[in-house]
């Protein structure tokens, strides 16, 4: 499927998701910390779906016939700050008043504040069914817009996520197609150490899901073929697509650590990280 990329297409969705974590560790480190590590997990799927793989509107956030998306891991909403700026939903100067008085960015995803979220969100395991639910409505009203949401693997120990993943196929939402970023870790440590999720392609297929297993979620060709595979099977299943991700990716000082997950960044920080940031923006 990726032979519908032209190799400018590919680079640019790379560069895509290097903007993404640098503006997104930029405004962390403007409040002095944050939820570094997830953030810059899902830079690579939120670079995809927000290069032609959602239909969106930034001059009209609340366009009826946009695609939806759920970020479940709300905390995470600094990658999708970052990624709603750069695309023109909000000016950019607002990243560096994140989670400060007066801000219209508070530090989890919140629809009433910022142009282009779908939902607010924070306390995990909710935005599942909210998603299932957005997507069964536009079944009954036989509207084709399809719902995304975006998992974490330590909130996919919840129990309403898999009260979601039975629903969702009972009623053939093959119009919802959902990401779990697999980096292995959660706030306290290694999801493993904690509970672990084990295969989590097979529990999504048990539960009756369209399931993709990608080995690098941070590929986004590989992101991208997935979504496109999704999209045209027709089996009348919600898609699963786990994303075996790093967290952190970008900044070695915290990349697949424990203390990756929301760790202060100071002034100095910042300057190593999106010196190695941009390393690899340039690159390409």
């Amino acid at each position: 499927m990726s032979e519908n990329l032209s190799a400018e297409q590919i680079d640019e969705m790379k560069r895509f998701s290097w903007k993404i974590r640098m503006e997104a560790i930029k405004c962390i480190a403007a409040f002095g910390l944050g939820h570094v590590g997830g953030s810059m997990s899902i830079a690579d799927v939120l670079s995809v779906l927000y290069s032609g793989e959602m239909a969106i509107d930034p001059a009209n956030p609340k366009w009826e016939g946009r695609d939806r998306l759920v970020l479940s891991k709300g905390h995470c909403a600094p990658a999708l700050y970052a990624t709603l700026a750069l695309k023109g939903f909000f000016p950019m100067d607002w990243l560096t008043t994140m989670n400060q008085n007066g801000t219209n960015l508070p530090s989890h995803a919140d629809r009433l504040k910022v142009p282009g979220i779908d939902m607010t969100a924070g306390s995990l395991g909710q935005g599942g069914s909210v998603a299932a639910g957005m997507a069964l409505a536009f079944k009954m009203d036989d509207k084709p817009n399809n719902v995304y949401v975006i998992f974490g693997d330590g909130e996919s120990q919840e129990g309403q996520v898999w009260e979601m993943a039975l629903f969702a196929p009972q009623h053939r939402l093959d119009n919802l197609i959902a990401f779990v970023d697999y980096n292995k870790l959660q706030l306290d440590g290694f999801c493993d150490d904690i509970i672990a999720m084990g295969d989590m392609a097979a529990k999504f297929r048990d539960f009756g899901w369209y399931t993709i297993n990608l080995e690098d979620g941070n590929d986004v060709v590989a992101i991208h073929d997935a979504i496109e595979e999704a999209k045209a099977q027709t089996t009348g299943k919600p898609t699963m697509i786990i994303l075996n991700t790093v967290k952190g990716l970008g900044w070695s000082e915290i990349a697949g650590k424990t203390n990756s997950h929301a760790p202060s960044v100071s002034q100095e920080q910042l300057s190593e990280a999106l010196a190695e940031m941009q390393s690899a923006y340039d690159a390409i």
